[in-house]
């Protein structure tokens, strides 16, 4: 079983780390382990599977999360997952959305630790590549470290070596997904004891992290950090991750650089029919914190979703904003094997 780097990761976010995000995300960090949005088993097994699974090798290290509870299905979807290129399989064990719960997978889950196990056990007898979890501290009235402490002893015995762990609770009702992501107070301190606890365990933290100092903070106590909605509305924070967080010396692109980098990609995808839209959505907070950043976005939200809309729209967009001041490198042209498109 290979080994990944999960010393920084991105979140797998619904409606945001399609595989257009992932792949301009790349473009500006060549280190961060990048997730999927959560993909159900019935998606995978009944669906249209390259709609749900299909990307770019460039886009690699890459991990797939998986929403369900069935031992089998979660198997059969992992080893096509497996098929299709992803460095791991990832079973989400922390989404609180009423839809998730109804098909009892999610948060949910962490009431029931012995058939967590029995999953990832499935999982990891059908794939060679790494099983994964990704869960809360806890759920509703079931929140004392005790809880978790057993959730992870438990579900490691199956097999698991690494835990990312969100450091706040889920209430499964009376808060929506959005509430839940910021109402629970954060626990870091819980996770850092997770790893005390557990030091043969890969422990990876998640919640609330909004910066790269913030990360490198955390990695004093466990081993890996995972940033969600920061890095997705401000994705040039990671333009330093790779030197700062993985001591890489390459050097570093320019916003503007990641812009041109990314279009042979948006013209390619747009020749099979790809609205600019779905890719250009994920490139608004590149100038996050920049002159020109607002006509840089409302030029993009005007022009975007316009019928024919091309690269142009991106170019013409680019020039409102002033080059980078700081001296910067274009990043590495990246080239993968390109599976079918959504």
């Amino acid at each position: 079983m290979k080994s990944l780097d999960r010393t920084l990761s991105i979140a797998p976010m619904m409606d945001c780390t399609d595989r257009y995000d992932r792949y301009f995300l790349r473009l500006i960090s060549r280190r961060a382990l990048l997730y999927s949005e959560m993909v159900t088993t019935g998606a995978i097994l009944f669906g249209d599977r390259d709609r749900y699974l299909a990307f770019d090798r460039a886009e690699n290290p890459v991990a797939v999360q998986l929403g369900g509870s069935d031992p089998e299905a979660l198997a059969r979807a992992s080893a096509i997952a497996e098929a299709y290129g992803y460095d791991e399989i990832n079973l989400n064990v922390g989404c609180p959305s009423d839809r998730v719960q109804s098909g009892r997978f999610g948060a949910c889950l962490m009431a029931e630790p012995e058939l967590v196990a029995d999953c990832v056990s499935a999982m990891g007898e059908a794939v060679a590549v790494p099983v994964t979890v990704k869960s809360r501290i806890g759920i509703d009235d079931q929140d004392e470290y005790e809880d978790l402490q057993r959730f992870v002893a438990t579900v490691s015995q199956a097999g698991c070596r690494s835990f990312t762990v969100h450091a706040r609770k889920a209430w499964l009702t009376g808060l929506s997904p959005k509430q839940n992501r910021s109402v629970p107070p954060l626990h870091y301190d819980r996770v850092y004891r997770l790893k005390r606890d557990f030091p043969e365990l890969e422990i990876v933290i998640n919640g609330g992290v909004g910066s790269l100092p913030e990360v490198q903070d955390h990695l004093v106590h466990v081993d890996g950090v995972m940033i969600g909605r920061a890095a997705y509305h401000d994705p040039y924070m990671l333009a330093v991750a790779d030197r700062l967080i993985f001591g890489d010396s390459a050097p570093v692109p320019s916003r503007h650089a990641v812009i041109e980098a990314y279009l042979p990609f948006v013209e390619s995808r747009l020749a099979d029919g790809v609205p600019l839209l779905r890719m250009a959505r994920h490139m608004v907070g590149l100038f996050n914190g920049r002159p020109g950043a607002r006509a840089w976005r409302r030029y993009i939200s005007e022009n975007a979703h316009k019928k024919g809309a091309g690269i142009e729209v991106i170019r013409q967009a680019a020039e409102l904003v002033p080059e980078d001041e700081e001296i910067v490198s274009p990043p590495t042209a990246i080239t993968g094997q390109t599976a079918a498109v959504i």
